[in-house]
């Protein structure tokens, strides 16, 4: 079987940090990710909510540099979460991010990757454009 997925959106809230009693660090937050689709003839927005937790390094990147409203690209696998409240059972799926790209806006003209938290401030800072041997330009 196969399970990945690859999201873009933004962050909902700041996400919450902590760690397991061994010592891994666990990030956890919220994206909503907007679409259009076309409804009886027309373009309608639609936005879904959608957990995410990932852990060890970029866990504490993601609390550190993450904030409400970041842009990042996320890939992992979904995952159904299940729980017992007030003698009902309970499910949610969430995403276990095996990525967390923080993106930021170049000025100017749309998105891109800017790596997992490489600047030491919170700015939305574009990275350096790159170029190979193989690029005529």
């Amino acid at each position: 079987m196969f399970n990945k997925i690859i999201l873009i959106g933004n962050l909902t809230k700041d996400p919450e940090l902590r760690y397991t009693p061994q010592g891994t660090a666990v990030a956890s937050f919220r994206i909503a990710v907007n679409s259009k689709i076309k409804q009886q003839g027309e373009l309608k927005d639609e936005t879904l909510f959608i957990g995410v937790v990932v852990f060890g390094k970029q866990a504490e990147s993601a609390g550190q540099y993450l904030s409400k409203g970041k842009s990042v690209l996320v890939e992992g696998r979904l995952q159904e979460r299940k729980w017992e409240s007030e003698g009902q059972q309970k499910s949610r799926m969430e995403v276990v991010a095996s990525s967390v790209r923080f993106l930021s806006k170049k000025s100017g003209s749309g998105e891109s990757a800017s790596g997992g938290g490489d600047t030491a401030s919170g700015e939305d800072i574009a990275p350096p454009e790159e170029t190979t041997d193989l690029e005529p330009f």
